[in-house]
């Protein structure tokens, strides 16, 4: 579950530049166009809960390298 008080545009930030991904990649990767992940990045909108599901489950999948991001914002040991 996320925690309350993220900051939402830098988790995203965050995430898709470990991944090494342009927001055009990563909107592809997430299913959402590349002005959606823009308006996150920028703070003008929020992930559904899907989506910010899938961004954790993103988080899972790279194990050591995205440990800290889901402890900081989702209050989890990968």
């Amino acid at each position: 579950m996320l925690n309350a008080q993220a900051d939402i545009p830098r988790l995203v930030r965050e995430l898709r530049e470990r991944m090494g991904l342009t927001q055009e990649k990563f909107a592809a990767r997430l299913g959402v166009t590349f002005p959606t992940i823009n308006r996150w990045e920028n703070g003008r909108a929020r992930p559904s809960p899907l989506a910010l599901k899938q961004i954790e489950d993103l988080l899972l999948g790279l194990g050591e390298k995205g440990r800290d991001i889901l402890a900081a914002f989702f209050g989890e040991e990968a």
